[in-house]
């Protein structure tokens, strides 16, 4: 059993579905009515799939960001080969993941559920709408929609059936139009890499093998749909393009509303918005993070315990203020000390401290 069987049926729902929205005002057996169905499958596929799609970009974010603490734990195991210091490397590496939020495999999801949908589509465009226009009809999609699908061109003889290596009818034109798409599909994604690697990310997080790997992906995307795009449907080709089309728009959203902190993404924000602000004739905001200034760590008071004595060298009893006076007298002895030690090694000194009512009362009692 064709285990893509499910994935190509319902692919064929929605493209006959929007057909038949699209008929209601445009000539059903129109290609550009066709082209804007299979523009409709992506939209639904894509919007099925976008909190994906931001799980992604925060994946991809994150793998970077912690590109240099990767390093250091490769650096503190290199060159050790036995068990146990592998081990320990894939905990830490492992525990760094865990702690930024960020996995391998979650920037490929998207990619990994949108791979059954384009073989469907492939599938059925390439293999079942002939049948279908030849007297075989596959699940919504009648004999009369597979040979209006089939006969509808978009320009000239061109159909959706159609791809570079098997022009049709189209000739030239075939080709000329596959090429386009081709072309337009691998600036595309040129653009979408280069924003989300370069634009969006600090520059310490552009040094490394992590950067070294998503610059090579920045060329490397473009040159597969330059090997693989010649073999594709016309309509294939479309559902490729409009996705990734799709994905520039979604990924230039996400990243002008939250961009990576230290990036030139983030800083072109905060221009708007100060420029926003001078429009409203507001001040501007300072977004410069305050600077710590490391302060000099207090000592710690010593705690005086006063002895709790009933008498005193003559034998008389002290009333309570005397008690008190003499806690004070003590407590500003120590003070004096400490600030004294601290001007013998070069700290700011503790100011002596000042005379209390109770010693102005006990002056003048003296006089």
């Amino acid at each position: 059993m064709n285990p893509l069987y499910p994935i190509e049926w319902a692919v064929a729902w929605l493209m006959v579905k929007f057909h038949a929205v699209l008929s209601l005002f445009m000539d059903p057996n129109s290609g550009i009515t066709w082209v804007l169905s299979i523009v409709g499958l992506t939209a639904v596929v894509r919007t099925l799939i976008i909190p994906l799609f931001v799980r992604q970009i925060r994946a991809s974010r994150a793998m970077q960001m912690v590109s240099p603490e990767l390093q250091a734990v490769q650096k503190k195991y290199k060159g050790k080969t036995d068990q146990e210091s592998r081990q320990k490397m894939a905990e830490e590496t492992m525990a760094v993941y865990k702690e930024a939020g960020a996995s391998p495999f979650s920037s490929c999801l998207p990619v990994l559920l949108q791979m059954p949908i384009f073989f469907g589509l492939f599938r059925v465009l390439f293999n079942k709408l002939p049948d279908a226009a030849e007297g075989k009809p596959f699940g919504p999609l009648t004999t009369e929609l597979a040979q209006s699908a089939s006969n509808s061109t978009i320009l000239g003889n061109v159909t959706i059936a159609d791809s570079f290596l098997n022009s049709g009818d189209g000739g030239i034109t075939t080709k000329i139009v596959a090429g386009i798409i081709i072309a337009a599909m691998c600036a595309v994604t040129f653009f979408t890499q280069k924003s989300l690697t370069m634009k969006n990310m600090p520059k310490a997080a552009l040094e490394g093998p992590m950067a070294s790997t998503q610059k090579m992906m920045l060329y490397m995307l473009p040159f597969i749909y330059v090997i693989t795009g010649p073999g594709m449907p016309i309509g294939v080709l479309i559902y490729w393009l409009t996705t990734n089309v799709w994905t520039f728009v979604q990924q230039y959203i996400v990243i002008r509303a939250t961009p990576t902190p230290g990036s030139d993404a983030e800083k072109e924000r905060q221009e708007r918005i100060n420029a926003k602000r001078e429009r409203k004739g507001l001040e501007p905001l300072d977004f410069t993070p305050p600077k710590k200034v490391a302060e000099p760590d207090p000592e710690p008071e010593r705690n005086i315990r006063v002895q709790p004595t009933s008498k005193n060298k003559g034998g008389k009893k002290l009333s309570d203020e005397e008690k008190l006076q003499r806690a004070r007298e003590a407590r500003a002895k120590a003070a004096e000390e400490r600030r004294r030690a601290q001007e013998e090694s070069g700290d700011f000194p503790v100011p002596p401290p000042k005379s209390s009512p109770l010693d102005k009362g006990k002056k003048k009692r003296k006089k």
